[in-house]
């Protein structure tokens, strides 16, 4: 009598199992608390004794060992060894959404001891009952199927009206639309951020990924990686990749070609272009951190005697430290012969402030670009004809190799034609593109052409602002390639860039006073002769549209 009225009153200890599919579900719905409620009413009712709870808001895609709260549930069994739990659902679904999955994890219980019992599902241990479980695992797991199928649909059907459907990247936010639904749209600050990594990169203001991921670095607002503060190198390489910062969608895996999208890009796809070929020439070695703020000038300055790139290096002195720039060439005669910072860069600011060009020089150069700049203007409609021909003409070749993949049973030929369809699509996009910017401006003359005639006129202001990037974006543009320096001689004849070769001859032709440029018909025999402001002519006419 005694032990059954023991029995009677003994506790049944119970754990609660509740799980939502996604983490999203999770934040903005109640899902998990709605099912806690109703597991804590049914205990209650059957006087059991909940010990603990375990929330999911994965899927797991059936698998319950991808769950978190799964396996932290079946952890929590097997350190109590003394009872015998009941493991208590809200729906069977919650259970598993795979047949095969649900069959092994009633094993998982069942070797614990613990009893499983649903809210809307009665557990049968008889062949029948079996037999039913089963039938509604497998109706789970079709359903759960058939979502993922509609689901990707959906999706595919959405990129390809140009739309992205995927996780927002850096720079990017969805916002919800006036017109309903949510709209992909730029985040600022740091949709700035990311155009100005990607820009720099294209152009080659920042030389390596190490660069740009300096640069991500230094700024506050761009999420970080690493408690540290640094950013992955694997997350640059990727972003660099991302036709999405050009306004582009694509989804290779569903075999969704490359497409204009429904948003705004961040940069051109002429610039996403540019870091495409970037990334696929030749690495470059990373510019040291450490070092390459000292010395603007390593990897530009070379030796005079061997023509290798001079060092740079602090050397310790009695009471503080000196800068050196040093060749490291054992066979050169200059070898380890240290030259100071002052006179190698001293002497090169003196070559940039001599690259500055006379008052009445810089004024008739001024005049050559706005009638180049109007020139171009009126050539902007013969050239939209000619770019809405080769578009045509790419349209026409990706048409014929469509026929020959239709015509084709092989493979292989199926494979390069495929590929040959995708350079051209990409071909396409580029002319596409241009064909839209053609003849819109993007800023009035001034504003474009401010910059440039401020470089023009004295690019030693820049330099003297100290700024690394700057520096290095002089050294860029003002020359085409190393400059010698000799530690006895000094800098030898630069190697000066197009537009300032130029203007040197230019200058150099009014001392020696080259005949102005003749004008001759075309049908003259004579040659014409050209004068020395031709080049530059032609070289404003090529480049300041």
């Amino acid at each position: 009598m005694t032990n059954t009225l023991k029995k009677s009153i003994e506790v049944r200890h119970a754990v609660i199992y509740c799980r939502v599919s996604s983490k999203k579900q999770r934040e903005e719905g109640s899902g998990l608390k709605s099912q806690e409620h109703r597991c804590r009413e049914y205990a209650e009712n059957l006087g059991y004794q909940i010990d603990a709870v375990f929330p999911d808001d994965v899927t797991g895609g059936g698998d319950f060992i991808k769950r978190a709260g799964m396996v932290a549930l079946l952890a929590y069994l097997d350190t109590q060894h003394d009872k015998n739990y009941i493991v208590i659902f809200d729906d069977l679904k919650r259970f598993a959404r795979d047949t095969e999955f649900h069959i092994k994890l009633r094993r998982e219980f069942k070797m614990r001891r613990a009893t499983i019992e649903c809210l809307n599902f009665r557990f049968d241990d008889t062949p029948e009952g079996k037999f039913i479980e089963t039938v509604f695992a497998a109706h789970g797991e079709l359903e759960r199927e058939q979502n993922g199928r509609q689901t990707v649909q959906k999706m595919k059907a959405r990129v390809e009206q140009g739309f992205h459907v995927f996780k927002a990247p850096v720079g990017y936010e969805f916002k919800k639309s006036p017109r309903g639904g949510k709209e992909f749209v730029p985040r600022e600050p740091l949709a700035s951020i990311v155009k100005e990594a990607l820009e720099g990169y294209a152009c080659g203001r920042y030389q390596t990924q190490v660069e740009v991921k300096r640069y991500l670095e230094s700024q506050p607002a761009y999420p970080k990686d690493l408690p540290n503060g640094e950013v992955r190198q694997q997350r640059i390489f990727l972003m660099l990749q991302k036709p999405i910062y050009a306004g582009y969608v694509e989804a290779p895996k569903w075999k969704i070609s490359r497409r204009k999208g429904q948003h705004e890009g961040l940069i051109s796809y002429k610039t996403f272009e540019k870091i495409q070929n970037r990334l696929n020439a030749n690495a470059l070695a990373p510019a040291r951190k450490d070092i390459n703020m000292d010395f603007p000038l390593r990897g530009f300055v070379t030796c005079g005697d061997c023509h290798r790139t001079l060092r740079s290096c602090w050397s310790k002195g009695k009471y503080k430290k000196y800068p050196y720039y040093l060749c490291h060439n054992t066979k050169c005669e200059s070898y380890g012969k240290s030259i100071g910072r002052a006179k190698v860069e001293g002497a090169f600011e003196d070559i940039l402030k001599r690259l500055s060009p006379s008052e009445s020089l810089f004024q008739m150069v001024t005049v050559m670009i706005e009638n180049a700049w109007q020139q171009r203007l009126s050539q902007t409609e013969g050239m939209k004809k000619l770019m809405q021909k080769e578009v045509f003409e790419i349209d026409k070749k990706i048409d014929g190799l469509l026929d020959r993949i239709v015509d084709s049973n092989n493979q292989m030929t199926i494979s390069a034609y495929e590929k040959k369809i995708n350079q051209l699509e990409n071909q396409k996009l580029l002319k596409v593109e241009n064909l839209q910017n053609k003849g819109k401006l993007r800023a009035s003359y001034d504003q474009i052409i401010e910059l440039s005639l401020k470089f023009l006129s004295n690019p030693y202001k820049i330099w003297e602002t100290g700024n690394i990037h700057l520096q290095k974006m002089v050294l860029r543009l003002a020359f085409t390639g190393h400059m010698p320096y000799h530690r006895e001689m000094g800098h030898r004849t630069p190697h000066l860039s197009l537009p300032f070769k130029v203007l040197a001859s230019i200058s150099g032709g009014e001392k020696e006073m080259v005949p102005q440029e003749r004008i001759e018909l075309s049908t003259s025999p004579l040659p014409r002769v050209r004068s020395t402001t031709e080049p530059l002519r032609q070289l404003v006419a090529n480049e300041v549209l």
